[in-house]
């Protein structure tokens, strides 16, 4: 991973009528390495994907990407970016091999160049045995793989991935963040945004998470976890005992008052070592019934939780059952 900037955010605003999409967002990623950029539904991070990849104007603020100027050098900039969507943008007519053809032709390729081209990514993004068949026979899986391997035709040095594993199986998820974490290793630098949790602590070098067009908070995952302050202490309570006893009997090994909420007490502990025995010892002599008892780190929905006031998987399956009436209403 290198040190030098990739991309360079400052000040960056983008207003759609009365609504303030991008609201003065700050933002560096550095080359050879993957800025998750992490928040709800609607935070601004498409907004800021469109403006970094030349799609859209900015209204105030700069932006640079490969100390090319967004605007000023968009078509420049264009030659030396990738950006792979939330829904793939290909051809349901044309095979495979012909849509990513067809990108190489418009990126100047030759034809014959443009189709090796091609069949090397349909072997890396393992399509090759689907690389004669119609893009309309693809699973969504295969053609989210089709529309990065799309993204990658010019081999550019810097990738925008805007939600690009939304709506995708498991399985489907877990390959594409292989093939994401084997082009990082060979050097691209990648802007991802994200609604998963799970997707940006795994593939993100840093994290900025944004919300109502602001970045509200940076750093790597480990220095987010940090910021909500040591281990916490999860305790499920035996069926019918009154939380308050529990609380009560535990609050003094936090700093922070304890919550309780199903059954569950949760309380941040100043000490990891002896935190269980301890915890143990107060609920016994407070005649506490516990069910099951466990000390963990803070996670990354913790952190957007305390950042937002929401969890991000509320967002993301909200979002879901949108697109999913979305396309029950085209279907009829």
């Amino acid at each position: 991973m290198g040190d030098a900037a990739a991309i360079e955010v400052h000040g960056l605003v983008k207003r759609f009528g009365d609504v303030c999409a991008l609201d003065g967002v700050d933002l560096t990623a550095h080359q050879g390495q993957v800025l998750g950029l992490l928040g709800p539904n609607g935070a601004g991070k498409t907004t800021l994907v469109r403006v970094l990849a030349t799609l859209l104007k900015a209204d105030a603020g700069t932006a640079s990407v490969l100390g090319l100027d967004v605007q000023r050098d968009a078509a420049a900039l264009r030659e030396r970016i990738g950006l792979a969507g939330q829904y793939a943008a290909v051809d349901e007519n044309l095979t495979g091999l012909e849509n990513l053809t067809m990108v190489g032709r418009l990126y100047g390729m030759t034809r014959s160049a443009a189709k090796t081209r091609g069949q090397e990514l349909l072997e890396r993004f393992d399509l090759a045995d689907a690389a004669g068949r119609p893009t309309k026979t693809y699973s969504g899986g295969m053609r989210r793989r089709l529309d990065l391997a799309a993204a990658l035709v010019a081999k550019p040095p810097v990738l925008f991935l805007d939600e690009p594993t939304t709506g995708l199986d498991p399985r489907s998820r877990l390959s594409l963040w292989g093939v994401i974490e084997a082009l990082v290793a060979e050097g691209t630098t990648a802007l991802l945004t994200t609604q998963y949790l799970d997707e940006a602590d795994r593939l993100a070098d840093a994290i900025a998470v944004i919300d109502h067009g602001r970045v509200i908070a940076k750093g790597t995952s480990d220095e987010l976890k940090d910021r909500l302050g040591g281990e916490r202490l999860e305790v499920r309570l035996d069926e019918g005992v009154d939380p308050q006893v529990a609380l009560a009997a535990l609050a003094s090994m936090s700093d922070e008052r304890p919550s309780a909420e199903e059954g569950v007490v949760k309380l941040n502990v100043r000490e990891r070592s002896g935190a269980i025995v301890e915890a143990v010892r107060r609920l016994s002599e407070a005649g506490v019934g516990v069910d099951d008892l466990a000390l963990r780190r803070p996670t990354l929905d913790d952190v957007f939780l305390a950042l937002t006031g929401h969890a991000a998987e509320q967002d993301a399956a909200e979002e879901q059952e949108r697109e999913s009436a979305r396309e029950q209403e085209r279907v009829a």
